[in-house]
């Protein structure tokens, strides 16, 4: 029996996840779930944003499905000092988990192009995955200090790092439509340089039926709004793919419909990408659509199960379309939106 470990965290999160959950458990009955704390939640429990309870469980998943971490701006927590923040025990949580490549799909539904603020004939058909180095770059420079007025953040890449994270944009761009784009800096950069000299090697080396361009993260910033559909893969370090794949958040009209799988050697962390949203907890409303396909690719990537992952996204895409809720011009509730999703499973079912 595939054990889930699920970390609904702070904000909406909690609500979000249950959907998430009431999901799976429709279409994989055989699963079971174990749920435990992390971020602001785990801080007010006991301290410490990633608790040694939750460290611990993670041994014995086969998978982790997150909920969002942090609070307002206003927050106590944000006061704390950095280690002690809710976003550290996230950042902790992916080292423990040794997920490297973050994958976030930027697709807009069919029928719902007028939800993106691009015009229609752009936004139609655009279905783009970027690949996110998660584990190394600036996120996570050992040496990072503040003393008196100077600070310093390192960027710093290996090529083994690079070839591990490019392995999996190609592995992708195999399963799609054949062509990658990697995003550097290397005009200006050394550390993309390497980078590109890596990826380059490695794709003539292992992948030579494969489309491989570069481009500058700038130009990338201009032309995934303006020109999306020239996009299939996109692969970049940490940081650069941190801004570029909230920007194309925007794309399908609302942060509640991306969702998000970070993969390593071993159990994969699930999450849909947007925040806690503390405003809107605790009231109903939250669009729990990202979260629901976010266990969609849970069962894709963590448990190879692609017929009952594209079953979610087929229901999701019906629900979207007959209970949207109140951030794509809806008024369905998140109970709401979950049920049309249930109902759009079981007439799936029947048919």
């Amino acid at each position: 029996m595939p054990k889930i470990m699920t970390l609904p965290g702070d904000g909406i999160g909690p609500e979000v996840t249950a959907a998430a959950v009431a999901v799976l458990r429709e279409v994989a009955p055989d699963l079971s779930f174990e749920e435990h704390p992390l971020g602001g939640v785990a801080i007010e429990q006991s301290g410490e944003p990633f608790p040694q309870a939750t460290q611990d469980a993670l041994k014995g998943a086969d998978a982790v499905l997150l909920g969002t971490v942090g609070g307002a701006q206003n927050s106590p927590w944000n006061a704390l000092p950095r280690h002690l923040r809710p976003e550290s025990g996230l950042l902790r949580l992916r080292k423990a988990l040794g997920v490297y490549a973050n994958l976030r799909p930027v697709r807009v539904q069919p029928g719902l192009e007028h939800l993106s603020p691009l015009k229609a004939e752009l936004a139609r058909g655009v279905d783009i995955l970027i690949v996110r180095e998660l584990l190394g770059g600036i996120y996570f420079d050992p040496d990072r200090k503040i003393e008196g007025d100077t600070a310093y953040n390192t960027m710093r890449y290996t090529t083994p790092e690079v070839e591990r994270i490019a392995k999996v944009a190609f592995w992708a761009a195999e399963q799609r439509r054949g062509r990658v784009t990697s995003v550097d800096k290397a005009n200006v950069l050394e550390v993309s340089e390497l980078w590109r000299r890596d990826v380059t090697a490695l794709r003539d080396r292992e992948y030579p039926r494969l489309h491989l361009n570069h481009e500058y993260v700038d130009s990338v910033a201009m032309l995934i709004v303006s020109d999306p559909g020239r996009y299939d893969v996109i692969v970049t370090e940490n940081l650069f793919g941190d801004i570029l794949s909230d920007l194309a958040a925007v794309i399908p009209g609302s942060l509640g419909l991306m969702p998000s799988a970070s993969l390593g050697d071993g159990a994969g962390l699930y999450e849909p990408i947007h925040g806690s949203a503390p405003d809107i907890a605790g009231q109903g409303v939250a669009n729990p659509a990202a979260a629901i396909m976010s266990a969609a690719m849970l069962l894709r990537h963590g448990l190879d199960r692609p017929h009952l992952a594209a079953k979610i996204d087929g229901a999701v895409s019906q629900a979207l379309r007959e209970a949207p809720t109140r951030d794509i011009g809806g008024a369905a509730s998140t109970q709401e939106f979950t049920s049309a999703v249930l109902r759009a499973l079981d007439r799936a079912a029947v048919g």
